[in-house]
């Protein structure tokens, strides 16, 4: 029977950029070879399929969509626009702050490529330290990217 909103679907997947990059995947063997899995974490079975329910939310749209019409045991190759994914890059989410103030937020001296947690709970990455400010991207690490995902459809449970 074809997935449908409502269904619970069990997906193993590797996530690539245009470029053949995998920046995400459930399977261990994968994540090992492309440098992605916690070189501590030696378990293959921490790498569990992705599990959601068809049209609640709980992953990006184009994913989402992708698996609607899909039986168990399909694969499928999917390209997802950055619309239906993790958005555009947004230029107001790229803040400056006075490098004295986010030391006293932060507790640390910023640096390039230091993940930073808001007071509000937005996410973000130092991009530039000037003298004087400091520059914090709050885009989602993957906006403004076309996904690619590698899918295949494991379980299904209707809803």
């Amino acid at each position: 029977m074809a997935i449908d909103a409502g269904d619970e679907v069990a997906v193993e997947y590797v996530g690539r950029f245009e470029d053949g990059t995998v920046f995400g995947t459930s399977k261990y063997e994968v994540a090992v070879d492309q440098g992605l899995a916690d070189p501590a974490e030696t378990d293959p079975d921490a790498y569990d399929p992705l599990v959601f329910v068809v049209g609640a939310d709980e992953v990006i749209e184009g994913l989402d969509d992708a698996v609607r019409g899909m039986d168990a045991g399909e694969s499928a190759t999917v390209r997802v626009p950055p619309e239906a994914a993790y958005g555009e890059i947004r230029e107001e989410r790229v803040r400056e702050y006075d490098a004295e103030a986010f030391t006293a937020m932060v507790g640390t001296d910023p640096a390039v490529g230091m993940h930073v947690e808001a007071e509000n709970g937005l996410h973000g990455d130092v991009v530039a330290v000037r003298e004087g400010s400091v520059e914090v991207d709050f885009n989602h690490e993957l906006a403004g990217r076309t996904l690619v995902f590698e899918i295949e459809i494991l379980d299904v449970e209707t809803g």
